[in-house]
């Protein structure tokens, strides 16, 4: 890398792509609106056409995926279109919010959309790969971007079972070799992030039922179904049976959110609805867990005599970080912020779509740290009142270019 490299006044090389002054504050304004104007999966129109214009002002030429929001661009490619040489490496976005209203009552860049908020950090991430992309343009016209690279901000990323399925039917792939995403860890000190090999996210699926019965009065219970309590022994008894039918270290577990039944104190009602997660640790696990959990539920509603309709919805498998990938996001940061700057991370029993490209193409997602330093509060994600200290869309950029760089220098296949 020594004729990428600049030296500091330590006599020391550096790598290129640290973060100009004015572009810093560029990028915080840019989250900043993004924050304001949230917009839900396949409806990010404003995001989409926000992004479009920062990067042709840049002499980009970005393309508005199939699906109609989302962008795809290459930065290093010649215009006809064809990526020459080793496979590139893409940088992932998700460009997304959620259906939840922005509880930062005193947020001069609170969310101006009734019950919608960037409550997950997407704006974020959607800041880094730009400001990313930016710097990486710059120094392709200075002729010191050693390889092609790709820019993705993926819609829909809330929306089971993801928009980056849509997105890899859209060709996103095509000539990429290895893809990187950050993700905010509000656990995390900005300035710092949180690696991990193997699996840093779980699986996630939905889980729908409806159960019927003919109904009665509450003083004639042995008469017809008790629907209220087959809802009740379903809630309490497929989580425990469907924990004891697979490896306890799977982590397969089922967790309700919502049972909605009956209207009137003394009447057994014939109608219920109930809705959860199904959340695993393991992608093994993951691909029998349809059957596993149809069959417990089948089990409970007929021990009670109730009838059910079950909709399992797919989600996610779990994110598996490649190891070289994560090596190469471990060598970008410890290049930019030093030693310190890299801790370890638990997997999360969180969600998260970028796994679809992982299972084509090798790749690695950091938890990007955003808590203020010496801050004890911690806003969780898909909160209200989440927020971010935003110096962390610096440490983002930074990462990001310095395994570009990185990237290019090792890799020959």
């Amino acid at each position: 890398m020594s004729s990428e490299s600049e030296v500091d006044p330590a006599g020391e090389a550096s790598l290129p792509g640290e973060l100009p002054e004015a572009l810093r504050a560029e990028l915080i304004a840019f989250r900043r609106d993004l924050h304001m104007h949230p917009e839900l999966g396949n409806q990010e129109f404003r995001t989409t056409a926000a992004i479009k214009a920062r990067l042709e002002k840049a002499g980009l030429k970005p393309r508005v995926l199939a699906v109609g929001t989302g962008l795809v661009c290459d930065i290093g490619v010649p215009d006809g279109g064809r990526v020459d040489g080793p496979p590139i490496l893409a940088l992932r976005a998700d460009i997304d919010a959620l259906p939840i209203p922005d509880a930062k009552t005193e947020c001069p860049y609170r969310s101006t959309v009734p019950d919608r908020a960037h409550a997950c950090g997407h704006d974020v991430h959607t800041t880094v790969v730009l400001g990313a992309g930016l710097v990486l343009a710059e120094l392709h016209r200075q002729g010191r971007l050693p390889r092609p690279v790709r820019l993705l901000f993926q819609p829909a990323e809330e929306v089971l079972p993801g928009g980056a399925a849509d997105a890899i039917d859209c060709g996103v792939l095509e000539g990429v070799g290895r893809m990187i995403a950050v993700h905010c860890d509000p656990r995390v000190d900005a300035g710092k992030v949180g690696l991990r090999n193997g699996a840093i996210t779980s699986a996630c699926d939905r889980l729908e039922i409806a159960l019927d019965g003919p109904g009665g009065h509450t003083a004639r219970p042995h008469l017809t179904t008790d629907l209220v309590t087959a809802v009740a022994r379903v809630v309490t008894d497929v989580p425990a049976l469907v924990a004891r039918r697979v490896d306890t270290r799977a982590g397969l577990a089922v967790t309700w959110g919502r049972i909605e039944s009956g209207h009137a104190p003394n009447v057994i009602p014939q109608h219920a609805e109930l809705s959860g997660t199904v959340r695993c640790l393991d992608i093994d696990a993951w691909r029998q867990a349809p059957d596993i959990v149809v069959a417990a539920i089948d089990e409970v509603a007929n021990l009670h005599g109730a009838k059910g309709e079950i909709n399992y919805v797919r989600g996610v498998p779990p994110v598996v970080n490649n190891g070289e990938v994560t090596d190469l996001l471990r060598e970008a940061m410890i290049a930019r912020r030093g030693d310190d700057s890299v801790e370890s991370t638990e997997q999360s029993l969180g969600g998260e779509d970028f796994s679809w490209y992982l299972e084509h193409v090798p790749g690695a997602m950091a938890r990007l740290g955003v808590r203020p330093p010496g801050e004890r509060t911690v806003r969780d994600l898909h909160q209200g009142d989440f927020d971010v200290d935003e110096s962390a869309i610096t440490v983002g950029v930074e990462l990001f270019t310095a395994a570009v760089l990185l990237d290019a220098a090792t890799r020959t296949a």
